[in-house]
Protein backbone atom coordinates (compact mmCIF):
# COMPACT_ATOMS: atom_id res chain seq x y z
CA UNK A 1 0.00 0.00 0.00
CA UNK A 2 1.38 3.41 -0.91
CA UNK A 3 1.95 6.13 1.62
CA UNK A 4 -0.88 8.62 2.28
CA UNK A 5 0.04 11.92 0.61
CA UNK A 6 -1.24 15.41 1.39
CA UNK A 7 -0.42 18.71 -0.27
CA UNK A 8 -0.25 21.64 2.12
CA UNK A 9 -0.98 24.58 -0.17
CA UNK A 10 -0.72 28.16 1.04
CA UNK A 11 -1.62 31.25 -0.93
CA UNK A 12 -0.66 34.91 -0.89
CA UNK A 13 1.05 36.51 2.09
CA UNK A 14 1.23 33.26 4.07
CA UNK A 15 4.99 33.33 3.54
CA UNK A 16 4.85 36.21 6.04
CA UNK A 17 3.41 34.13 8.90
CA UNK A 18 5.12 34.99 12.15
CA UNK A 19 5.61 38.63 11.20
CA UNK A 20 2.37 39.63 9.45
CA UNK A 21 -0.26 40.81 11.94
CA UNK A 22 0.73 38.37 14.71
CA UNK A 23 -2.34 39.45 16.70
CA UNK A 24 -4.47 37.89 13.91
CA UNK A 25 -2.25 35.11 12.53
CA UNK A 26 -0.03 34.23 15.51
CA UNK A 27 3.73 34.12 15.74
CA UNK A 28 4.45 30.75 14.10
CA UNK A 29 6.24 30.96 10.77
CA UNK A 30 5.19 28.91 7.76
CA UNK A 31 8.33 26.79 8.20
CA UNK A 32 7.35 26.20 11.85
CA UNK A 33 3.88 25.13 10.76
CA UNK A 34 5.13 22.69 8.12
CA UNK A 35 7.74 21.19 10.48
CA UNK A 36 5.16 20.77 13.24
CA UNK A 37 2.70 19.03 10.92
CA UNK A 38 5.37 16.65 9.63
CA UNK A 39 6.27 15.74 13.24
CA UNK A 40 2.59 15.29 14.21
CA UNK A 41 1.85 13.12 11.17
CA UNK A 42 5.00 11.07 10.52
CA UNK A 43 3.01 8.42 8.64
CA UNK A 44 1.79 10.96 6.06
CA UNK A 45 3.87 12.41 3.27
CA UNK A 46 3.29 16.17 3.36
CA UNK A 47 4.37 18.20 0.36
CA UNK A 48 4.19 21.95 0.80
CA UNK A 49 3.78 24.74 -1.71
CA UNK A 50 3.32 28.45 -1.04
CA UNK A 51 2.79 31.02 -3.74
CA UNK A 52 1.58 34.57 -4.03
CA UNK A 53 0.65 33.85 -7.65
CA UNK A 54 -2.85 32.67 -8.57
CA UNK A 55 -1.62 30.72 -11.60
CA UNK A 56 1.00 28.85 -9.58
CA UNK A 57 -1.68 27.84 -7.05
CA UNK A 58 -3.90 26.55 -9.87
CA UNK A 59 -0.96 24.61 -11.32
CA UNK A 60 -0.30 22.98 -7.92
CA UNK A 61 -3.98 22.07 -7.48
CA UNK A 62 -4.08 20.47 -10.92
CA UNK A 63 -0.76 18.65 -10.47
CA UNK A 64 -1.14 17.31 -6.93
CA UNK A 65 -4.93 16.90 -7.15
CA UNK A 66 -4.56 13.99 -9.52
CA UNK A 67 -1.72 12.29 -7.62
CA UNK A 68 -2.24 12.92 -3.90
CA UNK A 69 -4.91 11.77 -1.44
CA UNK A 70 -5.96 15.29 -0.49
CA UNK A 71 -5.11 18.96 -0.29
CA UNK A 72 -5.18 21.27 2.72
CA UNK A 73 -5.47 24.71 1.21
CA UNK A 74 -5.28 28.18 2.68
CA UNK A 75 -6.05 30.36 -0.35
CA UNK A 76 -5.58 33.57 1.64
CA UNK A 77 -7.28 36.53 -0.02
CA UNK A 78 -7.94 34.51 -3.16
CA UNK A 79 -10.66 32.67 -1.21
CA UNK A 80 -12.85 35.73 -1.63
CA UNK A 81 -11.99 36.63 -5.22
CA UNK A 82 -10.89 33.71 -7.40
CA UNK A 83 -13.40 31.86 -9.53
CA UNK A 84 -10.41 30.36 -11.38
CA UNK A 85 -9.08 28.71 -8.21
CA UNK A 86 -12.58 27.45 -7.36
CA UNK A 87 -12.80 25.93 -10.84
CA UNK A 88 -9.43 24.22 -10.33
CA UNK A 89 -10.60 22.73 -7.03
CA UNK A 90 -13.80 21.52 -8.72
CA UNK A 91 -11.84 19.86 -11.51
CA UNK A 92 -9.73 17.47 -9.42
CA UNK A 93 -10.51 14.13 -7.81
CA UNK A 94 -8.68 14.69 -4.50
CA UNK A 95 -10.72 16.19 -1.66
CA UNK A 96 -9.71 19.71 -0.64
CA UNK A 97 -10.20 21.26 2.77
CA UNK A 98 -9.95 25.03 2.91
CA UNK A 99 -8.28 26.38 6.05
CA UNK A 100 -8.18 29.91 7.42
CA UNK A 101 -6.14 30.77 10.49
CA UNK A 102 -8.47 33.61 11.49
CA UNK A 103 -12.25 33.45 11.65
CA UNK A 104 -13.18 34.97 8.29
CA UNK A 105 -16.76 35.50 9.52
CA UNK A 106 -15.61 37.75 12.35
CA UNK A 107 -13.54 40.02 10.13
CA UNK A 108 -14.27 42.59 7.45
CA UNK A 109 -17.46 41.96 5.47
CA UNK A 110 -15.57 41.25 2.23
CA UNK A 111 -13.87 38.29 3.97
CA UNK A 112 -17.15 36.67 5.04
CA UNK A 113 -17.71 34.78 1.78
CA UNK A 114 -15.33 32.20 0.34
CA UNK A 115 -15.80 31.57 -3.36
CA UNK A 116 -13.30 28.71 -3.18
CA UNK A 117 -14.87 27.12 -0.09
CA UNK A 118 -18.00 26.11 -1.96
CA UNK A 119 -15.95 23.69 -4.06
CA UNK A 120 -14.17 22.18 -1.04
CA UNK A 121 -15.03 19.14 1.08
CA UNK A 122 -14.99 21.38 4.16
CA UNK A 123 -13.89 24.80 5.41
CA UNK A 124 -12.10 25.31 8.72
CA UNK A 125 -11.89 28.88 9.94
CA UNK A 126 -10.71 30.45 13.17
CA UNK A 127 -8.80 27.60 14.82
CA UNK A 128 -5.42 29.24 14.31
CA UNK A 129 -2.69 27.10 12.83
CA UNK A 130 -4.21 24.04 14.54
CA UNK A 131 -6.87 24.10 11.81
CA UNK A 132 -4.30 22.59 9.46
CA UNK A 133 -3.87 19.52 11.71
CA UNK A 134 -7.65 19.11 11.98
CA UNK A 135 -7.86 19.17 8.18
CA UNK A 136 -5.10 16.58 7.76
CA UNK A 137 -6.67 14.28 10.35
CA UNK A 138 -10.02 14.53 8.61
CA UNK A 139 -8.57 13.78 5.18
CA UNK A 140 -6.78 10.76 6.62
CA UNK A 141 -10.06 9.54 8.15
CA UNK A 142 -11.64 9.52 4.69
CA UNK A 143 -9.18 6.91 3.40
Amino acid sequence: MSRFQILLLNGPNLNLLGTREPEVYGDSTLDDLVSDLRMRFPDIEIADVQSNDEGALIDAIQDFGSRFNGIVFNPGGYAHTSVAIRDAVSSISAPVIEVHISNIHAREEFRNISIVGGACKAVISGLGVSGYAVAIAHLKSLS
